[in-house]
């Protein structure tokens, strides 16, 4: 059993294809093969199964893909750090980030970032979902070190820690009967006709139970959208209303024709940090989060810091 033997087994059952997992390797079918057989036979029990549309863990495989998955991370981690070490250069800090982060939460702390570590590269990877964010870090072929979501339950062999808490706003045009409001009290947005979130996205579902919670029903407008900055702009142009998150960057001065009314009744989305082992993240990288985290609750906006 080698190193490489376990590598290959964990992308094989993480894609569900030898073909896949020998195309990015730029290896035959054959020698992906090769190396599952190799295991199976150390181990004495069936690994992988066929199936018509590609391979997929046994009971048993699926044991040594976690046991494997969360070694090789760690491993990989401290290979890269020792790397940098030799070399002693600054090395590249990788990120997996949702489309908007960048520019609502990343943008001031980058700069102050690079002017403490100029010789330090930063590599983002734009990601769709938090789910998707949590598969990009978990994968070894991606070699990422920090990934920023919006945090949701627990994940195995990701750690996650909160940063800041966005309050819940209704998005609405400036000459809408709801714009003058103070607030917005959770009971009024039953039955109200709303922009929509992605079904599949963490913010979509910490919204659907909070409505749950309160005992209400809204319907979608017709217009759906991938992400908070296409709501509002949609509310802006009088498309509809948008339930979003207090953004920096859209709370502000910059924006006459929008308003943005509270719903205190929502409780508020928790975003933060998620990486797969604190321990093992190189000084940069650390160095990076941690000037992030500082001025993500310092933009205003209504982001409250999140304590701990």
């Amino acid at each position: 059993m080698t190193l490489d033997d376990l590598r290959v087994f964990v992308a094989v059952c993480r894609a569900g294809s030898l073909s896949a997992v020998a195309r990015e390797l730029g290896c035959t079918q054959s020698a992906v093969s090769q190396h599952v057989r190799r295991l199976e036979r150390e181990v004495g029990v069936g690994l992988v199964e066929r199936q018509a549309r590609g391979v997929v863990p046994t009971r048993a495989g699926r044991v040594l893909q976690e046991a494997a998955a969360e070694g090789i991370t760690g491993l990989d981690l401290a290979l890269r750090r020792l790397a940098e070490m030799v070399r002693g250069d600054g090395g590249v800090v990788r990120i997996a980030t949702g489309g908007t982060t960048v520019r609502h939460f990343m943008a001031q702390g980058i700069v102050d970032f690079r002017r403490s570590y100029p010789d330090v590269g930063l590599e983002f990877q734009t990601v769709r979902s938090s789910a998707g964010c949590c598969d990009a870090l978990a994968d070894p072929t991606r070699d990422l070190d920090l990934s920023w979501l919006t945090l949701g339950p627990a994940v195995r062999g990701i750690e996650q820690r909160a940063v800041a808490e966005l309050p819940w706003v209704l998005a609405v045009r400036a000459d809408d009967e709801l714009a003058g409001r103070e607030r917005v009290e959770g009971r009024e947005l039953d039955g109200m006709r709303l922009i929509g979130l992605p079904e599949n996205s963490t913010s979509y579902a910490h919204l659907a139970a909070a409505y749950r919670e309160l005992g209400i029903t809204v319907s979608a407008s017709g217009a759906g959208v991938a992400d908070w900055d296409t709501a509002i702009l949609l509310a802006e142009l009088g498309v509809g209303h948008a339930v979003v998150p207090a953004l920096p960057g859209w709370t502000g001065p910059g924006h006459p024709g929008l308003r943005f009314v509270p719903i205190p009744d929502l409780p508020a989305l928790t975003v933060g940090w998620a990486v797969r082992s604190w321990e093992a993240l190189s000084p940069p990288a650390r160095a990076f989060a941690d000037t992030v985290a500082r001025h993500a609750v310092r933009v205003g906006g209504g982001v409250r810091a999140v304590e701990g």
